[in-house]
């Protein structure tokens, strides 16, 4: 992704522009968006503001092998809509970017503010059965 240094500042701003939408609601509809890196930001920070606004535990987007794109939170079984494939891999590059974290697999935390508070996800990033997967834990 272009401008990674960036990424984080701009994920906080999406968080400050869609802090009274419905953040599944948003969600489900960027797949179709023509800026995919912008998708992925804005994915980024509605995914944050769902789970601070539903009490997650965690929620995990796992991408596989062939490219499919799935997300779980783990606070109660369900699946919460997808990005896209497209969207998806820019997630995990704006990921990468954001945390720095190279290679197979590695975890850290990352402060985001939110509104005039901020909190601190704990973000793991690791290779699974030929794809990967990004699990974002909220503070209790």
């Amino acid at each position: 992704m272009k401008g990674t240094e960036s990424v984080h500042k701009n994920v906080q701003e999406m968080c400050d522009c869609y802090a009274t939408t419905d953040p599944l609601r948003e969600m489900s509809i960027l797949k179709n968006d023509a800026d995919k890196e912008e998708a992925a930001v804005k994915w980024l920070a509605l995914v944050a503001l769902h789970g601070v606004n539903n009490n997650a535990e965690k929620i995990s987007i796992r991408r596989s092998g062939d490219g499919k794109v799935t997300v779980y939170a783990e606070y109660r079984t369900t699946e919460l809509p997808s990005p896209g494939g497209e969207v998806g891999q820019k997630i995990f590059e704006a990921v990468r970017g954001m945390t720095h974290i190279e290679g197979e697999k590695g975890k850290t935390d990352l402060a985001l503010g939110l509104r005039e508070s901020s909190i601190d996800l704990r973000v793991k990033l690791k290779k699974k059965e030929g794809g990967e997967q990004v699990t974002l834990r909220f503070p209790e």
